[in-house]
């Protein structure tokens, strides 16, 4: 009796304990979220490196990440990202950037100093002058930039030579950035001359050598030679970088977007707890506690790993709460099955649990899977939310099984449980009495389904979604559109979302866009006072900085944009449909390697049919596809998956547990039938637990990422019926169509003695 006291007690002081960590500690995790620039404001930015001259060598790509790097230092931006793709290209993420148009000039300006004569030759550059040397300073009461010589013998001989040559000529002309292409002394001095800033910085005539330091004289504004000043500091960065790709958003829109998807979030995690509550009862408060765990740990380890929360990341977060529910009801449902077979609870708490562990990690495996190839060849957000889905994983892994293994297993050693059957939700006249020599007399509610019967409907009902596809998109096609709706992250081109304080129409906005010089845009509302503007023109940073400043003006709320150019739209969708092919081909590797190769395409075909669905939907509906749908592509590839093993696991252990050597056709549609029949129920509960979270995020998310939550949507219903009609039904026709082969089996061969452990005896062991 004390040892059963002593259980209770360990339960409710570990319940109580860890509510009081999450409560304790929750607000400082809070607080120490480090949101990206979708849900704070900022920008993303891909610059195509190159050499300042033609045929030049481009200087080590960590050089000039270190270069941008002290640039952004200038900037005071907390946690700026900084990554190098492939040999000739930076990635810059800045959130919470204040001033979008001075972070760019920072960025990208090349600082490159020299001096030079009115015949643009080089006389000397930048390290000439000391390291840090330049300040702002004042001379006669104008702005000046100070420069602190280092090898001032050289200067010396420099400037002595120069006051030799004639009048005109004596001049040393200071240069920021000189383009031997384009720029030239003698073309910026007839600007000057007609009242038009050049492009050099000084022109200033020697008469005599100078022995110490230099100044930088200029119509600077304090602003400017300050920047002036920090741009020298930083170091000279002599190459070119170009925008190929820009993506920024306005603070109040990132606020907005973070608060409604938080809000969703929150009301979808209440709504799988309810559920899990209403159809397992004890096990699903259980469940619930652990939800509380599961977010909580998941945050903390991704806060500690200097995680940034994005819009698909916070979307990863609250998707793992229905994937990894998951887990417990597969283990829930083994229990019930163990209790209907007319076993002891706690006889079934162990089998349930042994029989679910392999089904659980092969299925999380899977899913991990894709989230490691998104992660390794993913870029920006799509990073993020692969982040987001490993962590995830392994929460789920650690808290949702083996820690609802630990507390449940407190409750059934305890024996509180022993006559309270109905706390799992199982109905006492369906449990056999095995001491009377019934047998089991519930099979569940699809117990007297013929699923390979009814296959062809399914199948049928896909090849019509899929024909609907294809159609759409020969039509499209042949109108001279393209197979499918594509976003400017494949196409190319910008985005501009415009929010307003006022109500919005379409009309008003195209005739805004008109009035900028863009005609052929593409404009769509989301609410009253938010408009999507898409264009195939890929808008120069200085005419988006004007057309923003009008926007500004005129709706009083900063516009988001983001830009992408050609070259970086084809590697997208190059990207995207390697990422989707070698996800195939791992999963085709591990389920061969942990079932057999049958199964392995069986999952295969219908983790291809899931995408097609996704995009025949896309298609049809003329839906924006985005880069955000590589990732929802690759999580529909793990998730099918998942639900697919789930279906594979008990097949195999019904082929395995086959009494007849042989096993004929008829066999194994016995076999496919009686194993739908048992996992249907949990495949429909497992895809309810994923579809709350996504149908909140869907009606009270951020409509910035309602094209992921939509995919996702149709991604989790296919996904779920392709496991069942499509998965399964290609196994059996491969195996009835192979050669027989002799089944080892497993009957055990202790079966009577082992019927005769689980005997229930009233009064003793009930």
């Amino acid at each position: 009796m004390k040892s059963k006291s002593r259980r209770l007690f360990v339960f409710f002081a570990t319940v109580i304990a860890l509510f009081a960590i999450v409560i304790a500690f929750y607000s400082d995790i809070q607080k120490s979220m480090t949101l990206g620039l979708d849900l704070q404001g900022g920008f993303e930015i891909v610059y195509e490196v190159s050499p300042l001259t033609a045929g030049d060598t481009l200087p080590s790509m960590a050089a000039v990440a270190r270069s941008v790097s002290k640039r952004i230092d200038l900037l005071g931006v907390n946690e700026p990202e900084i990554s190098i793709e492939g040999n000739n290209r930076i990635r810059v993420q800045l959130a919470g950037v204040s001033d979008e148009v001075q972070a760019r000039k920072i960025i990208s300006s090349t600082a490159n100093l020299t001096f030079r004569d009115t015949k643009d030759v080089l006389l000397a550059d930048a390290t000439i002058l000391t390291q840090g040397g330049a300040s702002l300073g004042y001379e006669n009461g104008l702005v000046v930039v100070s420069l602190k010589i280092k090898d001032q013998t050289k200067f010396y001989e420099l400037t002595k030579e120069m006051a030799t040559r004639t009048s005109g000529s004596n001049i040393i002309v200071t240069w920021l950035d000189f383009d031997p292409a384009t720029d030239s002394y003698a073309a910026e001095a007839v600007k000057e001359k007609a009242g038009t800033t050049p492009k050099y910085i000084s022109a200033a005539s020697v008469t005599a050598g100078i022995n110490g330091d230099a100044i930088i004289k200029g119509s600077f504004t304090e602003t400017e030679a300050r920047t002036l000043a920090d741009l020298i500091n930083s170091g000279s960065l002599p190459v070119k970088m170009s925008e190929i790709y820009s993506n920024v958003v306005s603070a109040e829109y990132g606020a907005t977007a973070f608060s409604q998807t938080m809000f969703a979030g929150i009301i979808g995690v209440i709504g799988v707890v309810l559920f899990m509550l209403l159809v397992y009862r004890l096990p699903g408060i259980i469940s619930g506690i652990m939800l509380a765990l599961y977010i909580f740990f998941t945050m903390l380890v991704y806060n500690s790993m200097g995680g940034v929360f994005t819009l698909p990341g916070i979307a990863a977060l609250v998707l793992g709460v229905g994937m990894t529910v998951d887990a417990n009801v597969i283990t829930f449902e083994r229990i019930k099955d163990e209790l209907y077979l007319g076993r002891t609870v706690k006889k079934s708490f162990e089998e349930g649990h042994h029989l679910a562990w392999w089904t659980i990690f092969d299925s999380q495996f899977t899913i991990f899977i894709s989230a490691v190839i998104m992660y390794i060849f993913g870029t920006g957000a799509v990073k993020g939310f692969a982040t987001m889905l490993m962590v995830t994983i392994f929460a789920t892994l650690l808290i949702n099984v083996f820690f609802v293994k630990f507390l449940l297993g407190l409750l059934v050693n305890s024996g509180v449980l022993d006559n309270r059957k109905t706390w799992f939700s199982v109905k006492l006249k369906d449990i056999p009495d095995v001491s009377k020599g019934e047998e089991q007399r519930y099979f569940g509610i699809f117990s007297k389904v013929d699923f390979i019967g009814i296959s062809k409907y399914f199948i049928a009902g896909s090849l019509v979604v899929l024909a609907a596809g294809f159609l759409s998109s020969g039509i499209h096609l042949a109108s001279g559109g393209g197979l499918f709706n594509m976003g400017i992250d494949f196409s190319s081109g910008t985005k501009i979302t415009v929010v307003s304080n006022t109500a919005l129409t379409v009309s008003e906005v195209k005739a805004d866009f008109v009035s900028y010089g863009i005609d052929n845009v593409s404009i769509q509302l989301s609410g009253n006072k938010v408009a999507n503007v898409s264009t195939t023109t890929a808008i120069s940073t200085e005419k988006m900085n004007e057309i923003k400043a009008n926007l500004k003006v005129k709706y009083g709320q900063e516009a988001s944009d983001s830009v992408v150019t050609p070259v970086v739209g084809k590697e997208l969708v190059r990207n995207a449909v390697i990422l989707s092919a070698l996800a195939w081909l791992l999963m085709l590797a591990f389920i061969a390697f942990r079932f057999e190769f049958d199964y392995a395409v069986g999952c295969i075909v219908a983790l291809v049919h899931d995408v097609f669905i996704v995009l025949a939907v896309f298609s049809v509906f003329r839906l924006e596809v985005n880069t955000s749908l590589i990732s929802v592509i690759l999580a529909i590839i793990g998730y099918s998956a998942d639900d697919t093993i789930v279906i594979f696991d008990r097949i195999r252990e019904n082929v395995r547990n086959w009494k007849k050597p042989q096993i004929t056709k008829k066999d194994y549609r016995n076999i496919v039938n009686e194993s739908l029949q048992a996992t249907a129920q949990r495949s429909l509960y497992n895809t309810v637990t994923t579809l709350i979270p996504i149908v909140f995020l869907l009606s009270l998310g951020s409509s910035a990422i309602f094209t992921f939550n939509f995919a996702f949507l149709i991604g989790l219903i296919s996904g779920a019926y392709s496991s069942i009609f499509i998965a399964a039904q290609l196994w059996y026709f491969i195996r009835t169509r192979s050669k027989p082969k002799q089944v080892k089996t497993k009957v055990k061969k202790t079966s009577k003695k082992e019927e005769l452990e689980e005997m229930v005896i009233y009064g003793i062991n009930d």
